[in-house]
């Protein structure tokens, strides 16, 4: 008994021995919440309460993905070139609570835009800067641990949406206004600000080897720009295009069919999120197993199988089975992707936080190439079909690369 509960407990033993994976992982927790809070209702906030058009909220997002990026990268490549990951985390976390705060206490249409088109978008390149600290934190951990670590990571900040997503549509029935998430996140940000001034390690000051880079802005940039990384990205962001793609099909496809709707699609996307996160904690089981460019080929089939079964099974009971399929592969290709980029800069742990961004832009912009065509061809099967097929092409053009590496 006492040996299963042990194994059972393998994936946490390094967050709970190191206080720099302690605190990225309550950091992580933390920014899901706010997440998983803000981010479902941007969109109804922007319009019916701050009285954007469609067109002007469309500007927006493309702003603040240009400006999530451009974040991303800088401060990857300037905490590389100076060892300087403290001071580049609070500015993120702090440009969080600034944002976060100005909404809660000035709630006009001015300051949503400067926010959300701004200052929450620059906040976004803490994502990567925790797991950068994540990687160098590990690597004074066993070998054996330490791929555990970022997956187990991953499936804390998708805890939050589990537990905090029912909270709030329970305290919305209530005819609670949308904006009382601003102040809600506000705590978290708060928090977030307070845990990282008080617990992250002083830059010069930690317990492995965080050297500067040594490379001009230039130089880093066109280490990031190399022909052979961004095909990787590319190919990865197909993958990650088709997780984005299933966010937009799922609930399309359910409003077609008469005795479907709304609450189907919350309940299959509950049952998803419910599903992925236990399965993230298993992956330190088998990631020693199978070679990462095949685990991420594995998770694209997995994944394909239940993005391009939707419109398929839609009308039938059988849809529900897809949630197990899309459920193990997400665990997949929502983690591993994150460790190969790292790995892939393994000596630049700021610039692979920086090539998470780039893949999410790549995917986003393949999600809406691809929506967009097969949704003007044949309707929202054929996007559902054709994002499932790109990923696979990307997944296999992953392995390909990697075949000799």
């Amino acid at each position: 008994m006492d040996r299963g509960i042990m194994t059972l407990s393998t994936p946490f033993r390094p967050l709970m021995r190191l206080p720099a994976l302690r605190l990225a992982a309550v950091l992580l927790v933390l920014f899901g919440a706010h997440a998983a809070t803000l981010a479902p209702y941007v969109s109804s906030l922007a319009v019916t309460r701050f009285g954007l058009s469609d067109r002007a909220f469309s500007g927006l997002l493309v702003a603040a993905a240009c400006v999530a990026v451009s974040a991303s990268v800088i401060f990857g490549i300037r905490a590389d070139q100076r060892a300087n990951r403290r001071q580049i985390a609070l500015t993120a976390i702090g440009a969080l609570t600034f944002g976060t705060a100005l909404v809660t206490l000035f709630p006009t249409t001015p300051v949503f835009v400067l926010a959300h088109a701004l200052l929450l978008p620059i906040s976004g390149a803490i994502f990567g800067q925790v797991f950068a600290l994540a990687r160098l934190a590990a690597s004074t951990c066993p070998p054996e641990e330490r791929p555990a670590v970022l997956s187990t990571l991953r499936a804390l900040f998708a805890l939050p949406w589990v537990v905090v997503l029912p909270i709030w549509s329970v305290v919305f029935r209530t005819g609670t206004p949308l904006t009382v998430v601003y102040p809600a996140c506000l705590v978290f940000a708060g928090l977030m600000l307070a845990l990282t001034w008080l617990f992250w390690p002083r830059d010069g000051a930690t317990a492995w080897a965080d050297a500067p880079s040594g490379l001009s802005f230039r130089a880093a940039l066109r280490e990031i720009s190399h022909p052979a990384v961004l095909v990787r990205v590319l190919a990865l962001g197909t993958i990650n295009g088709a997780v984005m793609l299933y966010m937009v099909v799922v609930g399309l496809v359910f409003a077609q069919i008469p005795f479907r709707g709304p609450s189907d699609t919350a309940l299959y996307a509950g049952i998803m999120a419910g599903l992925e996160v236990p399965f993230m904690l298993a992956l330190p089981f088998v990631i020693s197993r199978i070679r990462q460019t095949w685990l991420i080929f594995i998770g694209a089939v997995l994944y394909a199988i239940h993005l391009a079964g939707i419109p398929i099974l839609a009308e039938s009971p059988a849809v529900w089975a897809l949630t197990l399929s899309g459920a193990i592969g997400g665990a997949i290709v929502l983690t591993q992707p994150m460790a190969y980029l790292q790995e892939l800069m393994a000596e630049r742990p700021g610039a692979g936080a920086s090539l998470m961004a780039l893949q999410k832009l790549a995917g986003d912009g393949v999600s809406a190439a691809v929506f967009a065509i097969g949704a003007a061809l044949a309707g929202y099967g054929l996007a559902a079909f054709l994002g499932a097929g790109l990923s696979l092409l990307g997944a296999g053009l992953l392995v390909a690369l990697d075949r000799r590496r």
